[in-house]
């Protein structure tokens, strides 16, 4: 049967070089193996949730394990790609990645797709995504045209995806268990400083960035002496993404609008 000639499919290549055949072929040998050993040294779950508590316990992971970034008149948070991927490597037998499939420079966009597969279970999760090689920026969406903002804009996106399908795959509460170890680690709560020293320490970092206590216990809604650990978390997490150029200070802490009466009264 003919087919119409936008329906027919590409020809495939009379003949596939040498160096393709072989890295086809050990690609394949690579997952096969993968899988084997994965069955025969299947994880240790009390292991792995030792090794996960041992690291949400070190600072430097701690504080790179949670984001935070304005949308929409609000502020949107949850965990990072670099919390994932150790998760990921503590519970073991994990392989996950992302990948630009096809770059289209004429519509300006790339197709990709991120995935994560438990080699033990096998369980995968996968998801394929267009990535418009655009920034979007001043309320506008502006067009990459270096080749370097596009691989970063890339590589942005596909962090995002990639973090989603590590969730995906990992146990429910074996997620929840490390937010609360990295959150205990932000806020100090396992650690012999008290509690009014890490509310001190805490109030002076922020000064150090222009936010007064007031401005502190106006956005948690208590005063610093009844501050818990998870709001010295929540604080933690808020000047790292401060430190880090995700949000800014005033829109953290918006400046106090002061009303014409008020200006008015305060002049008598």
């Amino acid at each position: 049967m003919n087919y119409p000639a936008n329906l027919q499919s590409a020809p495939a290549p009379d003949r596939v070089g040498q160096g393709t055949a072989v890295e086809q072929s050990r690609a394949v040998a690579e997952v096969q193996a993968a899988v084997i050993v994965a069955r025969q040294f299947p994880r240790n779950e009390a292991t792995a949730i030792a090794k996960m508590r041992n690291a949400c316990s070190q600072i430097e992971l701690a504080q790179r394990a949670f984001f935070r970034f304005p949308r929409g008149g609000s502020q949107v948070s949850g965990e990072t790609i670099q919390l994932a991927k150790e998760l990921a490597r503590c519970w073991g037998n994990i392989q996950f990645g992302v990948s630009e499939l096809r770059r289209d420079d004429e519509f300006k966009q790339s197709e990709m797709q991120a995935w994560a597969w438990d080699m033990e279970s096998n369980e995968r999760a996968s998801t394929t995504f267009i990535v418009p090689h655009a920034r979007w920026a001043k309320g506008k969406a502006e067009q990459l045209a270096d080749f370097r903002d596009i691989y970063e804009n890339n590589a942005n996106n596909g962090a995002r995806r990639l973090r989603e399908m590590i969730f995906t795959v990992l146990p429910v509460w074996f997620i929840e268990q490390a937010k609360t170890a990295c959150t205990n680690t932000l806020s100090g709560g396992t650690s012999e400083v008290p509690r009014a020293q890490r509310v001190a320490d805490a109030i002076k970092a922020f000064e150090g960035i222009g936010v007064t206590g007031d401005q502190i216990e106006t956005k948690l809604g208590r005063p610093s002496g009844k501050w818990t650990d998870l709001d010295l978390g929540q604080l933690q997490v808020i000047y790292q993404s401060i430190q880090r150029g995700e949000v800014t200070v005033d829109e953290e802490f918006p400046p106090v609008r002061v009303s014409a009466d008020e200006l008015t009264a305060s002049a008598q």
